[in-house]
Parts: C-alpha cells; sequence; structure tokens
C-alpha cells in the first residue's frame, strides 16, 4: 500500500507533467472529459475537430494541431461531442470500456499512474443490473447480520429445507441443524 504521503508526491509529480499538456482533462469510469483554452473570438468555423472510435485531432485552422493522435482506448463515437464554451473548447469522450481508467488521452502523452486514482463513489443507479443486484444483495445480507437475522443465502436455505420437511412427513426433522 501506498504511503498517503508518497501518494501525495507522485499526485504532485503528475500533476506537474499533466499541466506541460496543451489541455485539461479529467475522467469517470464512463466518459473523459477535455477542456482547451482557444483564442478569444474562436468560433466553431474556425476549428478542424476530427473524433473517430481510436482517434482524436483539434487544431485551429491553417495551424499545427493542439491535439492528435491515437486514443487511450475505444470510444462511442457517436456519443461524444464537442462545444465552444466562453473561449473553451469542451469535448466529451464516451468510453466504450466503462470498467478501466485511462492512462492518458493519447498514446503518446504522458501516462498518469491509474492506480493512485480515488473514485467518488457511486450510485447504485449508475451500475449496470447484474452488479447492481449483487451490490444490493450484499448490503441486504450486511443488514440481515447486524440485525441478528439471517443473510439471503440462509434464508433459501431454509425455504429448501421446508419444502423438504413438507415433502417428507414420515421423517423426524426435530433435531435437524443448520450449518
Amino acid at each position: 500500500m501506498v504511503e498517503e504521503s508518497d501518494r501525495q508526491e507522485k499526485l504532485r509529480l503528475e500533476q506537474i507533467e499533466l499541466d506541460k499538456l496543451p489541455y485539461k482533462w479529467k475522467q469517470s469510469l464512463q466518459e473523459v472529459d477535455l477542456t482547451i483554452q482557444l483564442p478569444k473570438g474562436t468560433r466553431g468555423r474556425d476549428l478542424q475537430v476530427s473524433i473517430t472510435k481510436t482517434h482524436i485531432s483539434v487544431a485551429l485552422k491553417g495551424q499545427e494541431p493542439i491535439i492528435k493522435g491515437e486514443l487511450c482506448a475505444p470510444i462511442k463515437e457517436e456519443d461524444s461531442t464537442w462545444l465552444i464554451d466562453n473561449n473553451e473548447l469542451l469535448i466529451h469522450l464516451e468510453k466504450i470500456n466503462k470498467q478501466e481508467w485511462w492512462k492518458n488521452v493519447v498514446t503518446h502523452h504522458f501516462a498518469i499512474d491509474t492506480t493512485l486514482i480515488q473514485p467518488e463513489n457511486s450510485k447504485l443507479s449508475d451500475l449496470d443490473g447484474e452488479t447492481r443486484g449483487m451490490v444490493e444483495k450484499m448490503m441486504y445480507d450486511q443488514r440481515q447480520k447486524q440485525m441478528g437475522k439471517p443473510t439471503s443465502e440462509e434464508e433459501q436455505k431454509m425455504r429448501m429445507f421446508e419444502k423438504f420437511k413438507a415433502q417428507h412427513p414420515e421423517m423426524d426433522f426435530s433435531n435437524a441443524k443448520f450449518n
């Protein structure tokens, strides 16, 4: 486990490198958002923006690209957008794989240490159905244990036992125990 002071130092050094990039970026497991400062008065027609599943290119017309290269991971091209707001180009990239952190936006730029990321708490509604069901079951079982009641698995075993008892009334279950 990384000591907190080591972690803070690594984050500080990473930020120095990130500040050298011509854009700022942040991410969640679902998306990546970039912000690029533009000259005052820049309009959409002044830009050349290309976003594909695996590449990005942004340039002011007639100039070298501000960002150009292969994306760290594929994106949903149809759900990715850009707009100009208050002299900033805001680019939203929707990840295909919503289970991994990106090390960088384009592969040839500085790579962060993704093990240092501390994600925000997520809401149950953000989870896919299977994961949500598993988390809800775990939460239910934890509450049941705290109240001294059986977990969902123990309840299921008891239901199966009751059904078995009903099917076999000739048997004596008075000394039966669960473990």
